[in-house]
């Protein structure tokens, strides 16, 4: 009994204990959830205050400066920028500076998002922070995945999540759209960087770039192709288009587009200026001052660039007077070709010279043979009468001398070479030719004939170009005293006088030609049979001044004169009954137009400037005139002197009215009728007139051949052939 008794009191202990504990625990956790909801309270609280009040603060800024005069007692009125003003100025300013402020103000947005957001659900759900955190990251990356949630303020919040992550998202994509845009575009317009070295630079853009293009890919044909580059201010897609229509095969050769100004650093440097072997600086289309203007600002900037450039420059010009200044800014890197100056000499001497200008066509361009320069240490010692007969594939022409770097054209046969000379030839590729032994050359009489003297002659010029007062200089050298020069153009007589005088050309002085004046329009028949058309030995139509902008204009004027001079000739000369045969083989009938015109041609020589290639078809195919290609012709200039930079001074001597210069002889002076001998023989005669000859054109044959392939063969000569030779104009 007395343990029943202890035990029971014992279990009223107990009881009271455990309903004492339930209470406790019944207060504590009463306590904790009391905690939690007033800590819930006061993120959520917190988040709204702190969202809120920098919107609030924001929207009255601009009052804060009212404010400040107010609590200072002043009424003083300054016109101050507001504050909104400055700040959405320096977010401009910050973003436009920066690149990546864009990037990094979207990255803080999205952390600030993901951050209120996390706590907005820790105040209005429970879960815990770490958990709201983690989903409010997965509500801005996929507005989708709030779905799910129970409860109207965490809803929401959620909601409020996704709309934000969507409005962030989107930004994203916009910028990254935007950046992918601009890089494409950047592409397209050809502004990324080039990444070439030994390449051939060309800087501008004309109507001769189609013609330097294809010398420049036949020049690196052997060596399977080379890399050029074009920088114009042209869209890179019209550029390329353009060099698509070109119907030539580039042969390996790579052409890179590329959209900007020659005249700004950034853009040559974007070309990699200074790792190209060669840059060529064409004129632009604009007058010959204007274009030789600009050519000497590109010049200035290439001397700014600091990295410098290892190879030359060269720059075509249009006018003689203003090569001196190019040369004094680009010192003795910069190779100039005065493109007037060259196609005026070249017409008179193609004038007094019929045929002389497929044999230019055939040494300027690649396509055939051309002017190469190498040393050979093996031929030290040797004279260069032997040297001229060393090379089975190529014909020496010159000597560059070690001792001054002069390049001598036909020297005498007396020269010995020195150790470091190089020898000057022509033929038909650089790796094409090397010396061999000495052939046996067989020294017999042959006539002997001393040049014809030089007889007055009668030349018409139609047209007025810029450099014609250094063609009239250039014919005053070359003509016997009597010679008179006609000049038919629409510029009046007064005016002629003055620009002539005024280019430096004092007409006083002129002994061996007279002037006569005409004006007139060469393109209106009524005007040309004014003149004597059939008494000149020579008619020169020149490409009209007013009209070099338009290349199809000028040919088709050039085109239409060259036509009426050749039928009012046609009826006012005799026909040559002797030549029907030949004219019948020639493919056009006896009643046909264009016969009679070759029949004019037979009594006179005309020659006209062509600018397009386009139109050579026209006049070639009718044979009732020869022409110079000046636009081609400049072209293969200006690309044998970007592929040496020696060529020029041996092409400024074969085109000056001194010196050297290509000539067409007569095959009396070499040979007698029937004579057969081999072309070493005729080389080696040439040399009693201290001349080198470079090919030959026989009877009947349309073209010259320059540098024969077999010149030890015996070849069956006649009077009526002729040969190409490199003679002294003195």
């Amino acid at each position: 009994m007395f343990l029943r008794s202890k035990v029971s009191r014992l279990e009223a202990e107990n009881l009271i204990l455990v309903t004492r504990c339930n209470s406790n625990r019944v207060l504590g956790s009463e306590n904790n959830e009391m905690e939690e909801t007033n800590s819930r309270a006061v993120v959520f609280f917190s988040v709204v205050i702190t969202f809120v009040l920098p919107l609030l603060l924001y929207m009255y800024l601009d009052d804060l400066s009212h404010i400040k005069n107010l609590l200072r007692r002043t009424n003083e009125k300054k016109e101050e920028v507001p504050l909104k003003k400055r700040i959405a100025y320096s977010l401009d300013v910050c973003f436009s500076v920066y690149p990546y402020a864009k990037l990094l103000a979207l990255l803080l947005a999205t952390v600030v998002l993901i951050v209120y957001g996390g706590l907005a659900l820790y105040a209005v759900s429970d879960c815990g922070v770490d958990e709201a955190l983690w989903l409010s990251w997965t509500f801005v990356a996929d507005s989708g995945s709030h779905a799910d949630r129970v409860g109207v303020g965490a809803r929401i919040v959620s909601v409020a999540i996704s709309a934000g992550g969507m409005l962030i998202f989107a930004t994203m994509l916009g910028l990254i759209s935007d950046a992918i845009s601009k890089m494409v575009d950047s592409l397209r317009k050809g502004k990324s960087e080039v990444l070439e070295s030994n390449h051939i630079l060309i800087l501008g853009w004309s109507d001769k770039l189609g013609s330097l293009l294809k010398q420049l890919a036949i020049a690196n044909k052997s060596i399977g192709g080379g890399v050029v580059v074009v920088l114009a201010e042209r869209d890179k897609e019209e550029m390329e288009t353009d060099i698509a229509k070109f119907e030539f095969d580039l042969m390996g050769t790579s052409v890179i587009c590329r959209s900007g100004s020659p005249l700004i650093l950034a853009d040559l440097k974007k070309v990699s200026v200074s790792n190209a072997r060669a840059i060529i600086v064409l004129g632009s289309d604009e007058n010959a001052d204007q274009s030789d203007a600009r050519a000497l600002r590109v010049v200035l900037s290439l001397t700014g660039v600091k990295e410098g450039w290892k190879g030359h420059v060269v720059v075509e010009m249009c006018d003689l007077d203003n090569e001196p200044l190019v040369k004094l800014v680009g010192g003795e890197r910069i190779e100039t070709v005065v493109a007037h100056d060259v196609i005026g000499r070249l017409m008179i001497q193609c004038a007094l010279q019929p045929g002389l200008a497929q044999i230019w066509e055939d040494i300027l361009g690649f396509e055939n043979a051309e002017f190469y320069i190498k040393k050979w240490p093996q031929l030290d010692g040797y004279r260069f009468e032997d040297v001229l007969i060393s090379f089975p594939n190529a014909i020496p022409c010159g000597v560059k001398v070690a001792a001054d770097g002069k390049i001598v054209l036909n020297p005498s046969d007396d020269y010995v070479l020195k150790e470091g000379d190089e020898i000057l030839v022509i033929a038909e590729d650089d790796d094409t030719y090397a010396p061999g032994s000495l052939p046996e050359v067989r020294m017999c009489h042959f006539p002997k004939m001393q040049d014809p003297p030089k007889y007055p002659e009668k030349i018409l010029f139609c047209g007025w170009r810029r450099d014609i007062d250094d063609m009239i200089k250039v014919l005053e050298a070359l003509l016997a005293p009597g010679s008179e020069l006609w000049m038919f153009n629409e510029v009046p007589d007064q005016e002629r006088e003055r620009k002539l005088t005024d280019a430096g050309l004092n007409i006083s002085k002129l002994v061996n030609i007279k002037l006569v004046h005409r004006q007139g329009n060469a393109v209106i028949r009524r005007h040309l049979e004014s003149l004597p058309l059939e008494t000149f030995d020579s008619i020169l139509i020149l490409a009209e001044q007013s009209l070099e902008n338009s290349i199809v204009h000028s040919d088709s004027r050039s085109l239409a004169t060259l036509l009426l001079i050749r039928d009012i000739q046609s009826k006012r000369l005799p026909y040559k009954d002797a030549k029907s045969s030949a004219l019948r083989i020639s493919g056009f009938p006896n009643y046909c137009w264009i016969r009679k015109m070759q029949q004019a041609s037979d009594k006179s020589i005309v020659i006209s400037e062509i600018l397009d290639s386009r139109t050579k078809n026209l006049v070639s195919v009718s044979r009732i005139s020869d022409y110079v290609l000046s636009n081609e012709l400049v072209s293969m200039a200006l690309a044998m002197v970007a592929e040496d930079k020696q060529i020029n001074r041996v092409l400024k001597e074969l085109f000056a009215e001194k010196g050297n210069e290509l000539c067409i002889r007569p095959a009396e002076f070499y040979i007698y009728d029937q004579e057969e001998v081999c072309f070493y023989d005729i080389m080696r005669r040439a040399r009693q007139r201290q001349e080198v000859i470079i090919g030959y054109r026989l009877a009947g044959m349309e073209q010259a051949v320059i540098n024969p392939t077999d010149k030890s063969k015996l070849t069956k000569w006649s009077l009526d052939d002729v040969f190409v030779v490199i003679a002294s104009s003195q």
